[in-house]
């Protein structure tokens, strides 16, 4: 059965070069190619590839923001992350949304084509030596959350209010609390989360989505 492949990337030559290279197995054909992620979403609902080689770095909607459309849509579509980034935290993303595989740009082209052949067969494809370094996010993301899930409800409440920057009695006017409430909070809400201040209260809301900045 023949493999429909599409390629986004914003760069032409790296396209092209993808292209040629995939099209050496005769079991691949490239059947688009997008240069920006709107563009990208676009051609898919025309083209139904079976597997998408998505760039994170483009414009109009990057490989992620991408993704997450393509999750949102349930667009039915094997999706390869195939970037220069080798950061982590790149990685737990994808991995969040569901991405299918995630391989570097300085691959060879026979780990791309396994990793297409392995997703087309319902298995998940990630660059072997990023695993290491996904598995330790993810036990400190585990953690993060038990600590989390440790809070009472209320404790949530004012952890969210410290990080946006609010002083106590500000804090204890909008909850309807006294201050000697809200200290009291403030100082279980530190022990359980493990932080010593505010800023690294707010540095833990920051990096488990509890507040946006």
């Amino acid at each position: 059965m023949e493999i429909k492949v599409m390629i986004a990337d914003d760069h032409k030559m790296i396209r092209e070069g993808i292209k040629q290279l995939l099209e050496l197995d005769e079991n691949i054909s490239v059947v688009g190619m997008a240069s920006d992620g709107e563009e990208c979403l676009s051609f898919l609902k025309d083209l139904s590839p079976d597997v998408l080689l998505l760039d994170i770095n483009m414009p109009n909607k990057n490989g992620l923001e991408v993704l997450e459309e393509i999750k949102n849509q349930d667009i039915d579509v094997k999706v390869i992350i195939l970037t220069v980034h080798n950061e982590v935290d790149y990685l737990l993303r994808a991995v969040e949304i569901g991405v299918d595989g995630y391989i570097l740009k300085d691959s060879g082209s026979a780990e791309l084509i396994n990793a297409i052949l392995m997703v087309m067969n319902g298995e998940s494809y990630i660059q072997p030596d990023m695993i290491p370094m996904l598995n330790s996010k993810m036990v400190i993301r585990n953690t993060d959350k038990e600590k989390i899930n440790n809070l009472t409800k209320r404790e949530l409440e004012v952890l969210i209010l410290v990080s946006e920057g609010m002083f106590n009695k500000e804090i204890a006017d909008k909850l309807e609390i006294s201050e000697r409430t809200v200290k009291n909070h403030i100082s279980n809400i530190f022990k359980k989360i493990d932080v010593a201040d505010r800023t690294q209260a707010a540095v833990f809301a920051i990096k488990n989505s509890l507040i946006h900045i």
